[in-house]
Order: C-alpha cells, then sequence, then structure tokens
C-alpha cells in the first residue's frame, strides 16, 4: 500500500526517535502494576483520565465523525470489533450498528464504574451484539486471534503502560486484522499523541503504520496499523522518546 507524504515523513522520523534503554529497578517501579515492570515505562508523560467522554455525541454525529472513521477503517457488517477505551459508548453502539447482527462488538475500559454504566446502556438500547470488558492499565484482557479491528479513539494518550498494553493486545487480533487509532496531533500530556511517537511505540511492538491522514472532525488524525513481527521479549524492548 502506498504510504501517504505525512506518513512516510513519520516513519523517517521514527529513526531519531529509538532512545537508550535505562536500567530498571524494584525501587523505581514501586508505582507500577506488577505486570507491567518487565517491561520499559513510556519515555513521555502520561495524561490523567479526566472524562469519559471527548465530545457530545449529538457534536460528533454532525460532523459524521463516527461514520467517517469507521468507513477509513474498512468496518463491514459481520466483523468483530474492540473498542478500546469506550468511555460512554459512543463508538460501541455505532459500531454494533455497523457490524449487524453477524457481527460483534467488545467495549473495554478500564474504570469499573464506567463498565457498569455502558452495560446499563448496552441492556437499555438492547444492542445483543455487545459484550463489556474491565480491563487493566498494562492489558485490555482481549481473547487471542478474535478481531478484524481494534479501535483506540481519542484515549492512547491515557495509556500509563505502552508496551506492556500493546504486548497484551497484540495477539487479539485476527491475522490480517488492523489497529485503528484516532488521536489528536500535540504532546501527550495535553491529550494527544504525537504521530511520530505513536509510530515509535507501535513499531516496538512490531506493528507498521500503513495509513495516516488527518482527520479534523474527529479532532486530529486517523492511523491505521498492521502487525508485521512478533511480539519482541519485554526486556529487549527500546523505549521511544520525542527530542529536540
Amino acid at each position: 500500500m502506498k504510504i501517504p507524504a505525512l506518513a512516510a515523513g513519520t516513519l523517517a522520523g521514527c529513526l531519531v526517535l529509538l532512545a537508550g534503554c535505562s536500567p530498571f529497578s524494584s525501587d523505581k517501579d514501586h508505582d507500577r502494576p506488577a505486570a507491567a515492570r518487565t517491561f520499559p515505562r513510556a519515555d513521555r508523560p502520561v495524561a490523567p483520565v479526566v472524562s469519559t467522554r471527548w465530545s457530545s455525541e449529538e457534536a460528533r454525529d454532525r460532523v459524521n465523525e463516527a461514520e467517517d472513521i469507521m468507513d477509513r477503517a474498512g468496518i463491514r457488517p459481520g466483523m468483530t470489533v474492540a473498542d478500546i477505551g469506550a468511555g460512554e459508548g459512543y463508538y460501541t453502539v455505532r459500531l454494533a450498528k455497523r457490524v449487524g447482527d453477524k457481527g460483534r462488538v467488545l467495549a473495554e475500559d478500564i474504570m469499573p464504574e464506567v463498565i457498569e454504566a455502558l452495560s446499563r446502556r448496552i441492556t437499555r438500547e438492547d444492542w445483543r451484539n455487545v459484550s463489556v470488558k474491565l480491563g487493566a492499565p498494562e492489558d485490555p484482557k482481549l481473547p487471542e486471534n478474535s478481531f478484524d479491528r481494534i479501535l483506540m479513539v481519542h484515549m492512547y494518550h491515557e495509556i500509563a503502560e505502552p508496551y506492556a498494553f500493546l504486548w497484551n493486545l497484540s495477539p487479539a487480533l485476527k491475522r490480517g486484522g488492523e489497529l485503528i487509532v484516532v488521536d489528536a496531533n500535540r504532546p501527550t500530556d495535553q491529550h494527544g499523541t504525537p504521530p511520530r511517537l505513536l509510530a515509535c511505540e507501535l513499531a516496538a511492538m512490531g506493528f507498521r503504520l500503513e495509513e495516516l491522514v488527518p482527520k479534523p472532525t474527529a479532532g486530529g488524525y486517523f492511523a491505521r496499523f498492521k502487525r508485521v513481527a512478533a511480539r519482541p521479549d519485554p526486556a529487549a524492548i527500546v523505549p521511544c522518546a520525542l527530542r529536540p
């Protein structure tokens, strides 16, 4: 697939992002989940979760956000899709409608109260092709070899343990499946992810950037990734960092 110039520049920029590994010691990792301590820390700020919604559903529908992103992601009837960081379910219910009765949607979030509220919505609106899942900051806890698409919309910058998270997420994609990220092009501590940093962190986990396009109606950009290499040994992962 021909990658747009913006994406090509992103890939080239990844070459200067690789930073040397620092030694990790247990006393420095006391604030991390035990399951994440074999992975390097993210060498960049992590945005706090400040809201379960990026914008109102009405405002997002007025600009046709979900339909546009689903079209670009190639979401079709009969697919199985994971909505990571599902929040109040804006994408979850629209994905459920798109994949239809023969498809499935798994909505994941790490906040129990969010999952409980989303479960009530799914029941209330009778979305029989949707399941909900409580994940962890370092592991979305997805079933292996299950998804044609995994979507992460306006939440990547909130992942506190991106290397552990992506390492655990990777086996959930089916052969030929794709990982879709929508985020704002700004620093992670300002609730966005610079595309070069995103591409570098995904590349460290064996994913290749296939497409990167601006999506102002979705508040940033659309990035499509495919898994092209096996997961690395956690101790061999080189963390990425933006350098001046």
